[in-house]
């Protein structure tokens, strides 16, 4: 199950330029064009007139018409006009908070009364010239909490990821979890070790030697209602690990914005965000090519495993030290929904009940 009072990233600006886009996010059907002035709107995807998706239609001077029998929809979600007909008397359709910040399109889809802006995700590096993004979405037939799983627990990589990230050391690496309030904290630090192939383009494309002994991090923090950031990089040996200087180091922030589509599949906004060489965009494309296989890698497994769920729904997951940050992602998840059903009457809980596990 997921919260529905909570903003979710819905998709990237370029995704609405020019036409509607038709996307459903935690159950919910809705369409996004760009309004009057060019705000982002969010409507629900139901024409009132004969119950057609809005999303297959367009905009017009600011105005969002079904592509069916031309009824126009202004962004308040009331009917308009509509040629040759009266259409003042229509139901309207539900508008979702919605809102245009950090290089994507968020959207609250539980009660608009309660998006408050403030609650936001902060992305400080997205405003910050010193910094370089580059990143993607996938479409992934997996309940959301299993991604949350694949980020917060990264032993997978030495074996789903052994060309590119994973290593030997990550396993032997025992990390660490903590959680206070609302945050969990996953870390894993590797010391005197050699760099893998991704992390060996990263330190060339910083002007660093790649065939030295490297220090290794990898901080996880999740926060709700679905976001995992993770801090990666290496440095030199000997020079300070993670507090090592930028003149020694290769780090950057792994982006994942998980958006619940349905109970079982997701949208999945992922990226990466660097602090280094900001103006070479060469180099922002390979890393972010690099990091879509990565990303691709999981896409497989995660299906794969939600398929298993699935079919043995009375099998409980089993829980080692390894799955800390995972199982204490879930509990805050667990403690938020118990918080929103006590939320006045009109939010809908969709619950998982294909999948069982144990807590």
């Amino acid at each position: 199950m997921f919260l529905k009072n909570a903003w979710y990233v819905a998709c990237t600006p370029d995704e609405i330029d020019g036409k509607p886009l038709g996307r459903k996010i935690c159950g919910e059907s809705i369409v996004f064009y760009r309004g009057e002035g060019g705000a982002v709107v969010a409507l629900e995807d139901f024409c009132p007139h004969r119950g057609a998706p809005l999303s297959l239609g367009f905009v017009r001077d600011g105005r969002l018409v079904c592509g069916y029998h031309g009824l126009e929809m202004g962004c308040d979600g009331k009917a308009s006009s509509m040629p040759g007909q009266r259409v003042g008397g229509f139901p309207p359709v539900r508008r979702y908070a919605a809102l245009e910040r950090y290089g994507f399109v968020w959207v609250w889809p539980g009660d608009a009364s309660q998006a408050d802006p403030a609650k936001l995700h902060p992305l400080p590096w997205a405003e910050d010239p010193a910094w370089a993004y580059g990143g993607g979405l996938y479409h992934i037939r997996c309940d959301y909490r299993l991604m949350i799983d694949n980020l917060m627990d990264l032993t997978h990589e030495t074996y789903v990821h052994a060309s590119s990230i994973g290593q030997k050391e990550i396993d032997e690496a025992p990390p660490k979890t903590v959680s206070q309030g609302d945050e969990v904290v996953t870390s894993r630090f590797m010391h005197n070790i050699s760099a893998p192939p991704f992390w060996q383009m990263a330190l060339r494309g910083n002007g660093l030697a790649d065939d030295v002994p490297v220090d290794r991090w990898q901080i996880c923090r999740f926060t709700p209602p679905s976001h995992v950031m993770i801090e990666v990089g290496v440095a030199h040996a000997g020079h300070g690990g993670y507090d090592a200087p930028a003149g020694r180091k290769a780090s950057s922030v792994v982006v994942d914005f998980i958006t619940p589509e349905t109970e079982t599949s997701i949208w999945y906004f992922w990226g990466m965000a660097r602090n280094f060489q900001p103006d070479d965009t060469d180099l922002t494309a390979r890393i972010r090519e690099g990091q879509g296989k990565i990303f691709a890698e999981d896409l497989e497994m995660l299906e794969r495993q939600q398929q298993n769920l699935l079919a043995w729904p009375e099998r409980s997951l089993l829980k080692l030290n390894i799955d800390a940050g995972g199982v204490l992602s879930r509990k805050v998840i667990d403690r938020l929904l118990v918080e929103e059903r006590g939320q006045p009457a009109g939010r809908t809980i969709v619950p998982i009940t294909a999948v069982k596990e144990s807590s």
